[in-house]
């Protein structure tokens, strides 16, 4: 008996019937040559799979062709196999090990006694385009797990027998070859290697642990790009050196910012400067919160285990927590978090459903263990300020305080100069904890509070917290680079767990909701990106030190001094420079350490109480009396949220 047709509908909203088994391939050749030539694989059910695959059951198809977004993933898996391929021809007795799709790239783990160098990179890629060129199409086979370790154990491939020994018993092993070269591997691949193109680039080399376990062999990772065509590699590339350009690391020991050093991983050790700009933040968010109704408060560093482990906390964050055990036998965890601080505070005394929302801010210092790998400047740090809050509030708050976060959280990032921002709604994870009613409730109200609010969002599925859903806040920056920041998470779990409770109207004892907020995040991350999207040319009311006064000739030291006591009466940061140097080595100097004003004051200037104003970035100056120099300069100094009140 004949198998039956499958019905597949297309993206136009027709629908078509094909003989069971028809492959994507067949399908985009009936619809024309042309689209055939053009197509890589295709999306069944929303799900990518290879254009050689039989279709066997109904559903809803589109044909993905190279140019389709959906396809980079492709082109970059599939270059890393023709990465791996190439790797292995040029230096034979090479083990392959794993090469995953990143963002914005791929990369491969080998496994050789020689390490490689930045020399090996010209050709391995000059390898890489004979292999496109040869244009091999990929073939999809299924082995047994015998013939699996067979072959791979022929080979000498004893990474592979891992690989194949971790596979769940009864699942395919699915082995993908170009020619003779193959790898065990889930695909899906586009048709051939000449669908790859030569638009990719191998980057760099580091070391990586096998499965990234320090206990194991190190392996050498090397690290590659790909796009769909040569404008998208270029653009990629520029993005790249404009981003080491503007490296916070190395504009950090430039402006004389911070420093780390061994004895302290992943904390930062904080100069005069650098703690300047800190506190600027913290004087910023302290004026926005108090304006918003928000109470400041501070809670212990450190908190006894019995505390973490009714939070929750213990259980699913223990590896992350730094843990002391006293004389007397007592556990002790610095805190990764505020939450349960919060919460003790709210619980400290009765309180009425008048009362609410309340809510409770606090500049937390909170540490996590981090992984000396994962470590990366201010961007990824053990130690950390939290610009956290929590709101305890009814149920029937939540979409008007989730309104008011939201609004504030965007109208800060603006201040910074953040205007793209992107919104996400992440709702209920697979694994979470709480009925469906809940859920249900509190989706429902954070949806509402973002359609209220007049923004667009996108859908992140399955990505809220395990105790609630949540609205992340994601940044671009000045070169098109995205930074997740701002989070606003309901929570109806915690309060229970720490047994919260108000009076209501009624007299009876309800738990409130708890929304998590920050707005910064971490401090720390926050004036990274800061730096970087900034490159360094902070706005006047933002910069650490903004005006430096450098005089010509000693003979004008005097003055400069009572330009300097003018500025900074008026509230500017400001530092002399009346070293015996040259002006323009003192210019070049200060506009290095990015100092946004330079005054400049000669014997004339003093004669005429003016000033000269050279500003960063910018060859030119300006001459204006002092009075209307101090004046100027004052005014441009009011932070943007003093600014709006005046």
């Amino acid at each position: 008996m004949a198998d039956a047709p499958v019905s597949l509908s297309f993206p136009d909203g027709s629908i078509k019937e094909f003989t069971s088994g028809t492959t994507g391939r067949q399908i985009a050749e009936g619809i024309s040559k042309s689209l055939s030539k053009k197509s890589v694989a295709i999306s069944l059910n929303d799900e990518l799979q290879d254009l050689a695959d039989p279709i066997v059951s109904n559903g809803s198809i589109e044909i993905v062709t190279r140019d389709d977004p959906r396809a980079l993933e492709l082109i970059r898996h599939d270059a890393a196999h023709v990465m791996a391929e190439a790797v292995q021809e040029l230096f034979p007795g090479t083990q392959v090990t794993i090469g995953p799709v990143i963002e914005n790239g791929f990369y491969y783990d080998f496994a050789r006694n020689e390490p490689f160098t930045p020399e090996d990179l010209p050709k391995i890629e000059k390898k890489m385009r004979e292999i496109i060129q040869r244009n091999r199409p990929f073939e999809k086979s299924f082995w047994s797990r015998e013939k699996a370790r067979e072959v791979f154990a022929a080979k000498g491939e004893n990474y592979k027998l891992e690989l194949i020994d971790a596979i769940p018993d009864g699942e395919d092993l699915k082995i993908y070859s170009q020619g003779d070269w193959f790898d065990l591997c889930r695909g899906p691949h586009m048709a051939s290697t000449g669908q790859v193109g030569t638009a990719f680039k191998l980057m760099s080399i580091a070391g990586a642990y096998w499965r990234g376990d320090s206990d194991n062999a190190m392996l050498t990772r090397i690290y590659g790009t790909a796009w769909a065509d040569q404008k998208q590699l270029d653009a990629y590339i520029t993005m790249r050196e404009e981003a080491e350009k503007r490296d916070h690391r190395k504009l950090g020991r430039e402006m004389d910012l911070f420093h780390f050093q061994e004895e302290g991983p992943g904390v930062v050790f904080w100069h005069p400067k650098g703690w300047t700009l800190f506190s600027v933040l913290i004087d910023y968010m302290r004026r926005r919160q108090q304006e918003a109704g928000y109470l400041e408060v501070n809670t212990p560093q450190i908190l006894d285990r019995a505390m973490w482990e009714a939070s929750g906390h213990w259980e699913k964050y223990h590896e992350n927590m730094f843990i002391t055990e006293t004389e007397d036998e007592r556990v002790f965890a610095i805190k990764p978090m505020n939450c349960p601080g919060h919460v003790q505070i709210f619980k400290n005394g009765l309180r009425s459903y008048r009362e609410l929302p309340l809510k409770l801010a606090e500049f937390g210092n909170v540490m996590r263990y981090e992984p000396s790998g994962a470590l990366h400047g201010l961007m990824r740090v053990r130690a950390f300020t939290q610009d956290d809050a929590h709101v305890f509030c009814m149920e029937n708050q939540i979409t008007e305080e989730s309104l008011k976060i939201n609004d504030l959280i965007l109208s800060i990032y603006e201040d910074f100069g953040f205007t793209d921002v992107h919104i996400k709604f992440s709702d209920r994870p697979e694994k979470r904890i709480g009925a469906d009613e809940f859920w249900d409730k509190a989706e429902d109200a954070l949806r509402e509070a973002i359609d209220a609010s007049g923004k667009e969002w996108t859908l992140n599925p399955g990505e809220g917290a395990f105790y609630g859903p949540k609205l992340e806040y994601v940044l671009r920056d000045a070169i098109g680079r995205d930074w997740q920041c701002g989070t606003n998470q309901v929570d109806m779990m915690l309060p229970e767990r720490l047994d919260a409770f108000y009076i209501d109207s009624n007299s009876d004892k309800v738990r409130p909701v708890m929304l998590h907020r920050a707005m910064f995040g971490s401090l720390e991350r926050f004036l990274g990106i800061l730096i970087e999207h900034h490159a360094g040319h902070f706005p006047l009311w933002l910069a650490p030190l903004q005006v430096v006064v450098a005089t010509i000739t000693s003979d004008a030291d005097e003055y400069g001094e009572q330009v300097a006591a003018r500025l900074k009466a008026q509230g500017l940061r400001v530092e002399t420079d009346f070293r015996n140097e040259k002006i323009n080595y003192k210019v070049r100097e200060h506009s290095l350490a990015k100092v946004p004003v330079i005054v400049v004051c000669g014997m004339r200037e003093a004669e005429e109480g003016t000033v000269n104003i050279r500003r960063l970035g910018s060859r030119n100056q300006t001459s204006m009396t002092l009075v209307e120099a101090t004046k100027l300069l004052a005014d441009e100094a009011i932070p943007p949220d003093v600014r709006r009140k005046m």
